[in-house]
């Protein structure tokens, strides 16, 4: 009876502490790991707030704590017709510029620990023709850094027409400035590292990363080109790009789609639940599920701040990039322009994922604002959840950002009109101190003019009438003009103001 109750009670202790989630990590309860689901049930209120607003249709998300999943949900639906809802652990979508670190950096790493990688070896070392001038100075730990004196990025679908002929473009960029010497986010970097990575390992970027790191990981749903079969589970992004065609199962960036579909900087899709694991096996110090992906050493070497805010590939808080105001100095993660983000804060062995498709049609005006919004809310209110913190339990806000929604649906030409009103005012103000300042030495004028004989007197009145006359005059020219200028910026500015405008920055 003894041993029955024994193996009931072991059960139990089983189902509570671990459930697996199908691809991703295994379930538990918040209050298991100090966490409070009553604070964390504010994240349904921010994400669902960014929904009502139009920023994006739907969102993956996942929460972990010292190796479990916390608070994993799908939020919405895939795009506006209301029919797929989203799932954490099947729903795809396209990455943007996590790529940069989910894959192209921890490439690197991978290449790092087998010692065919040196950090401060130049560029030209492992592809010999980005060389000459400037690029000879360019070493593989700027090009991590954002420091290699490289712009932000080349409009490569519009130089190529073949893979090629965009990887070409990519090498044959040129060098701004020393190397070292001044910060530029940049693709081309990356998309740099991409090829160093594929000329080290002698193998594409897709199949190094598929062998190294996401089949060892049963990442099994990422990888940067899908299938069709998977086009229906997949996030839709724009609807109206230059390739003419709306976008789903294929990568959003036109550059990344230029080098064909497989680039540094952009490409891969994958799943919140697939990206659970891999932040747990960087909290784990490489390693997940005994199976070693990186050097704990590495993992510490590449995640902590190397050159101002940037670590190697990776962003700290230090940036302001969508971690809050909580997590710790260690905390280290990315963004992507198509709305996803990871951070992870080793300090508190947490984690946070989200992916939405923010650019699929946005009906909020501001749709980048209310990305940032909600991101950096999530990071504050996954952190505020934290009941065993050693610095004691924070008080929660009164609200969160997502509950102001400060300029969600502001348009930006009325920001543009505050502005120029504000340079009218003050240009108003400045005309009028000028004014005082003439007032003032007619003022003098005058007296002195009452000390002079009556015939002066008479004179000098007459000359003031006239010069008043005069000025009055050209003050109406003055306000005429003005108001016709002003006219005229009033319909360049309406003018404006209706057409349709792109624009393609990164994440």
């Amino acid at each position: 009876m003894f041993l029955l109750a024994a193996l009931a009670i072991a059960a139990a202790d089983v189902t509570a502490v671990a459930r697996p989630f199908p691809g991703g990590l295994p379930e538990r309860e918040p209050a298991a790991v100090g966490m409070s689901a009553e604070r964390l049930a504010t994240i349904d209120r921010v994400v669902q707030r960014g929904i009502e607003a139009g920023g994006y249709p739907g969102a993956s998300l996942v929460v972990g704590r010292k190796g479990y999943a916390i608070w994993q949900r799908g939020y919405g639906t895939l795009d506006w017709t209301r029919t797929s809802r989203v799932t954490a652990n099947e729903s795809l979508y396209d990455l943007a510029s996590l790529t940069k670190v989910v894959a192209t950096t921890t490439a690197l790493m991978v290449l790092f620990d087998q010692g065919k990688v040196e950090l401060d070896a130049p560029v030209s070392t492992y592809l010999p023709e980005f060389s000459g001038g400037l690029k000879d100075q360019v070493t593989v730990r700027h090009l991590l850094t954002h420091r290699a004196g490289l712009s932000a990025g080349r409009e490569l679908w519009r130089m190529a027409s073949t893979p090629a002929e965009a990887r070409a473009a990519v090498i044959s960029s040129p060098i701004n400035c020393t190397p070292g010497a001044c910060y530029e986010y940049s693709d081309l970097g990356a998309d740099l590292l991409g090829f160093i990575a594929e000329a080290v390992s002698g193998e594409s970027l897709e199949g190094l990363l598929q062998k190294q790191v996401f089949r060892k990981l049963a990442m099994n749903d990422t990888r940067f080109r899908l299938s069709d079969a998977d086009a229906a589970r997949t996030a839709p992004t724009e609807i109206a790009p230059p390739r003419g065609y709306p976008l789903r199962g294929e990568v959003h960036d036109e550059n990344a789609y230029a080098l064909g579909g497989v680039a540094g900087h952009a490409g891969l899709f994958s799943t919140a639940a697939d990206l659970s694991v891999f932040a747990q096996m960087l909290l784990d110090g490489g390693v997940y599920n005994g199976t070693r992906i990186v050097a704990d050493s590495t993992v510490q070497l590449f995640t902590r701040r190397a050159a101002g805010h940037r670590a190697l590939g990776w962003d700290t808080c230090a940036g302001g990039a969508g971690c809050g105001q909580f997590m710790s100095e260690r905390a280290f993660g990315h963004t992507g322009f198509t709305g996803t983000s990871l951070w992870i804060d080793p300090d508190r062995q947490m984690f946070v994922v989200l992916l939405t498709n923010r650019v699929h049609a946005a009906r909020a005006r501001r749709p980048s604002k209310v990305i940032a919004d909600v991101r950096n809310d999530l990071a504050d209110a996954a952190v505020l959840a934290v009941m065993d913190d050693p610095g004691g339990v924070m008080a929660m806000p009164a609200s969160f950002r997502a509950d102001l929604a400060q300029d969600w649906n502001r348009p930006l030409r009325a920001r543009r009109a505050s502005s120029a009103s504000a340079r009218r005012k003050a240009a108003a103000a400045r005309r009028a101190a000028a004014k005082g300042r003439s007032a003032k030495g007619s003022s003098a004028a005058r007296s002195t003019g009452k000390a002079s004989n009556s015939a002066g007197k008479r004179k000098a009145v007459g000359k003031s009438k006239a010069a008043a006359k005069g000025t009055s005059v050209a003050k109406g020219k003055a306000a005429t003009k003005r108001k016709s200028v002003a006219s005229g910026k009033k319909t360049t500015s309406a003018k404006r103001g209706g057409k349709a405008t792109s624009s393609r920055s990164k994440g």
